[in-house]
């Protein structure tokens, strides 16, 4: 059997490769590490070096993070570690990296595993929250942009692989770490302050002749979080005047805390050198929550003066809503494992594998209003009524410079605890319990219009991963092949969303009530920032808790709500084996694998058809509060891939490799399309409701009706991958390396929508030919006699109007096909090559460049045209600085939307600094020190903002975060 080593790097690589993989058969370790002496380099030197050894001895084309020991590494979570490594894109989540995108994709389109094992998150869909795992608990991560047959978790964007730690193969240890947490930014909201701190404590130990070894990790988190969020509804269509204005306003402060507690426990049984067993737990428990203060409202404009965007003017009739929103979201993530070895002789080993993961989540966020007045109660003819507001517009959006008669929302005696728009249309169902002899100032009576002065929202996740993995990996006699990895995998997924609300109304109803003072805080909400004075702060959640507020459930009163609740489940048999070579051709030496997955799937859903009855209940036709059996539904799909692989690397140098790749990988569809779930909406405006009935007229100025689906039956995203690489490796944390890459995708999830989707809302032909018009609510009685907007359709006062029998249906469809080409640039320079007098002195830096394209011409979600990295070191004697940024170009992505949906979102770019000092004790000649490592780390250093654009890049959305410093101080007693 030909066993020749081609790789040459330095002993310490050697060594730290040894130690690091576990695919290589007892006996071959043994041998190795007995040949080896093993050189100890901590910091971030180290963590190059241990990294650049994996991507050396690897086949596939990876980059790696790994610490030195338990607990070492240098971020707060693993996300901000993985958002540097080169090809890597991170984005934040309410400030924090917490979606990681390789090469465009996002998380949701690359595989993550814990150990090997598939990994299930905490959100809405499949992508993992890189950020709720604490660096503390971790020893490295693997990042496989290349795949081989026997990697079981994949994506056509790559695969993640998370990793603890191993104690038989570990230092032993015991380490304790503090942090504490500063954000440069002092919270806007007087019941929240700008300081945390993070505890952690780690240990392995080994008993019994180092044939039991455990590791456990302990870690706690409380960590702030206070954010400005500019905001409009959205913008309107130029007016007459050529100038555009928001249709509404969302401009607020937002201070939360994000406790967590994560316990990881790995016990190992290796009694002989035959037999192998580990035990895996990891248990991960959070608690999101804070506040949103700040107006929503919709806006109307005067003496207006200026172009386009480019404009100032008066806001008029400003009836603002003050929003006192609290926010709660709490989830649990369970883990658990068995990984057993068992070398059968010199040449075959079996190995099984158990994994069961479990994970829930509540997203809840209420909403309590509070103004001027209810609505209706202010005489709508008299502007001194209501409050002025003078503003100027760019492309950054909208900025106040002064306001008069809003002077009330600064004392909390002047407002009430009501809701001052007519925001309660969707209590028309219940419009009798709203009914009143109590008239409003224009002499109507108030109605269910008036009645919502608050919204409690929420949406239950649960997710279930149960996996079995059986493994046969043999020795070959033979002169090119020389092993053989075989088995089957088998997964069941289980996956729910529960979207709850309840709209709720105040006991005051008709009338109002002041804030009643024990609800109220000593201080005031700033949002000077954005030109709208202080506001009253008050306690969001005390009118829900000494039921102040009666409920009404939004999932009987809302189709939308209730069609986005579903459960999908999959089950997935993976049969796959793979072959490694190594042999010469022309004295260059070759090596790699080749191999074939066979996927079986069986995949099914479970939802609701939203759809409004006759007596205006969603799917309760005999009022009973409880969903009718004829809106369940349900459908699925069974279907197979072969998905072959093959990895090449040749040896064209001393240290110098060409990589090739090519294999077929696949992401399945996100859970959200994979529902079985639909709804009809209706649009009350009636400009749309006065549309002609015919398609041209409603493809003309569009219509009220719409019609909404999952489909449980898509297929998975798939790609066909090449890759190509070229690799020089000239010291032990020293490389340059040029990737150039293509995806031919095969398959995307589309959205259809559109002229080519009408369908007919009277007869249905998608649900059977159901009709969903309901005489008095979807049609309105025209009030003047003339012509009707926007199709200019003469009425008489007092006619019928109906609305058009089509509308649009938009649901989820495979067959989108693109292409993603690309170019990745990576070097790790240690500037001692250059001279002596700059050894510890180095940077690390990375570029990449794609060009996607896809047939409808909508962008890949979660992908930048070019993104850099770069991090500068110093790091000699104990003493360490490091300065880390990372640039990325704008980029299309999701997020949670009106009604807990997901909808998409652009992104501008951004351009991110950390930055860390810190100093090692190991060399002092002082004992009690010698375990002693201290830091100052900062992030965000150059206070970047988060910014939600338009489809003409004027701002919708503004988030600013502020840079965050931690001071950290770890203690390793042994």
């Amino acid at each position: 059997m030909k066993n020749t080593h081609f790789f040459k790097p330095a002993l310490l690589s050697i060594a730290v490769s040894t130690a690091m993989y576990s695919n290589v058969s007892l006996a071959q370790e043994t041998t190795q590490a007995e040949d080896v002496e093993v050189i100890s380099v901590s910091g971030i030197r180290g963590s190059l070096i241990r990294a650049q050894a994996v991507k050396m001895e690897n086949t596939s084309i990876v980059e790696a993070i790994s610490a030195e020991d338990i607990g070492k590494l240098p971020d707060s979570s693993i996300a901000e570690s993985l958002a540097r490594l080169p090809g890597m894109s991170g984005e934040r989540v309410g400030g924090r990296t917490s979606g990681i995108s390789i090469r465009g994709f996002k998380e949701d389109f690359t595989g993550t595993s814990l150990n090997g094992r598939e990994l299930i998150g905490i959100g809405d869909n499949r992508g993992v929250e890189y950020d709720l795992y604490p660096s503390e608990i971790m020893t490295g991560a693997t990042v496989y942009k290349t795949t081989d047959a026997a990697l079981m978790v994949q994506g056509i964007g790559g695969t993640v692989d998370l990793q603890t730690v191993r104690p038989l193969q570990a230092q032993e240890t015991l380490t304790v770490n503090g942090v504490y947490e500063l954000a440069g930014r002092e919270s806007d909201n007087p019941e929240f302050d700008n300081t945390g701190h993070r505890l952690s404590l780690s240990f392995v130990e080994k008993f019994a002749d180092d044939t039991i070894g455990l590791a456990v990790a302990l870690a706690t988190t409380e960590s702030p979080n206070n954010q400005r969020k500019f905001g409009v509804w959205g913008y309107n269509p130029p007016n007459e005047d050529g100038h555009i204005l928001p249709s509404g306003l969302d401009t607020n402060v937002q201070s939360q805390v994000l406790d967590r507690d994560t316990v990881s426990a790995v016990l190992q049984f290796q009694p002989n050198d035959s037999l192998n067993i580990i035990i895996d737990a990891l248990d991960i428990s959070f608690s999101d929550s804070g506040i949103i203060r700040g107006f929503v409202e919709p806006f109307e404009a005067t003496n207006v003066t200026g172009t386009g965007f480019n404009t100032t003017g008066t806001q008029i009739n400003a009836n603002s809503v003050l929003i006192n929103n609290p926010k709660q979201k709490d989830g649990d993530l369970s883990v658990y494992g068995l990984n057993v070895e068992y070398h059968v002789n010199d040449n075959w080993s079996v190995k099984l594998d158990v994994a069961r993961s479990e994970s829930t989540k509540r997203d809840l966020q209420g909403e309590s209003y509070s103004g001027l007045a209810r609505n209706g109660a202010l005489d709508a003819t008299d502007p001194s009524q209501f409050g002025t507001r003078e503003f100027e517009m760019s492309q950054d959006g909208i900025y106040f410079t002064g306001s008069t008669g809003l002077e009330a929302f600064s004392d909390p005696s002047a407002l009430q605890l009501t809701g001052p728009q007519a925001w309660g249309g969707g209590l028309k169902n219940l419009a009798d319990n709203f009914a009143t002899t109590e008239l409003m100032a224009n002499g109507d009576p108030y109605s269910y219009v008036q009645a919502q002065d608050g919204f409690l929202n929420y949406a239950d996740f649960e997710e279930e991963l149960t996996t079995y993995k059986f493994e046969v990996v043999g020795l070959l006699d033979g002169d090119i092949f020389h092993t053989v990895t075989a088995g089957i995998n088998y997964s069941d997924r289980y996956k729910s969303k529960d979207n709850k609300g309840f709209f709720v109304t105040a006991s005051s109803y008709p009338f109002s009530d002041a804030i009643p003072s024990q609800y109220v805080y000593n201080g005031l909400a700033d949002l000077t920032w954005a030109g709208l004075g202080e506001v009253v702060a008050y306690d969001g959640f005390a009118p829900y808790n000494d039921g102040e507020y009666q409920y009404n459930d939004a999932g009987l009163l809302e189709p939308d709500r209730l069609g986005d609740t579903y459960v999908v489940e999959e089950e997935v048999t993976t049969i796959y084996a793979k072959v490694d070579f190594n042999t010469e051709i022309a004295d260059f030496p070759i090596m790699g694998n080749v191999g074939l997955q066979y996927v079986q799937t069986d995949q099914s859903s479970t939802g609701y058809n939203g759809i409004v009855g006759a007596n205006f209940a969603v799917c309760d036709d005999d009022n009973d509060q409880q969903v009718d059996e004829s809106c369940v539904v349900s459908g699925g799909d069974e279907y197979s891939h072969v998905l072959p692989s093959l990895n090449v690397s040749v040896e064209v140098g001393e240290n110098q490799f060409v990589r090739f790749a090519a294999n077929k990988a696949i992401s399945r569809a996100r859970i959200d399309q994979m529902k079985a779930s639909s709804f009809v909406k209706f649009d009350q405006n009636i400009t749309l409701i006065a549309i002609p009935n015919t398609v041209e007229a409603v493809n003309d100025f569009g219509s009220p009706w719409s019609k909404f689906a999952g489909n449980p039956e898509l297929r998975p995203l798939e790609s066909n991958n090449f890759d190509l690489s070229f690799e020089h490796y000239f010291e032990d944390e020293g490389y340059l390396s040029a990737v150039l890459f293509y995806k031919d995708l095969v398959n995307l999830t589309q959205e259809s929508s559109g002229d080519s989707s009408l369908i007919n809302f009277r007869n249905d032909e998608t649900n059977d030919g159901a009709d969903y018009y309901i005489p008095g609510f979807h049609d309105r009685l025209a009030v003047f006699t003339g012509e009707h907007d926007p199709a200019g359709v003469f009425y008489n006062e007092g006619d019928l109007i109906t609305p058009p029998d089509y509308g649009t249906y938009s649901f989820f469809e495979d067959g989108l096909k693109g292409e993603v080409k690309g170019i990745e640039l990576t070097g790790n320079v240690p500037f001692n090559i250059f001279s002596d007098s700059l050894d510890g002195f180095g940077v690390a830096a990375s570029a990449i460049f794609i060009d996607a394209e896809l047939d409808d011409g909508s962008p890949l979600v979660g992908q930048s045209d070019r993104t850099f990295s770069l991090t500068a070191y110093y790091a000699m004697d104990g003493f360490e600085i490091r300065v880390a940024g990372t640039d990325r170009s704008d980029y299309s992505t999701y997020q949670r939307g009106g009604s807990n949906k997901i909808e998409t979102a652009q992104r501008n770019g951004v351009t991110l600094v950390d930055a860390q000092i810190s100093y090692d004790f190991e060399d002092s000649d002082i004992d009690y020190l010698k375990g002693l490592r201290v830091s100052l780390q900062g992030t965000n250093l150059t206070d970047v903002d988060e910014e939600t654009v338009d489809t003409n890049g004027i701002v919708t959305a503004r988030r600013q975060f502020g840079p965050s410093y931690m001071v950290n101080v770890n203690y390793a007693f042994y």
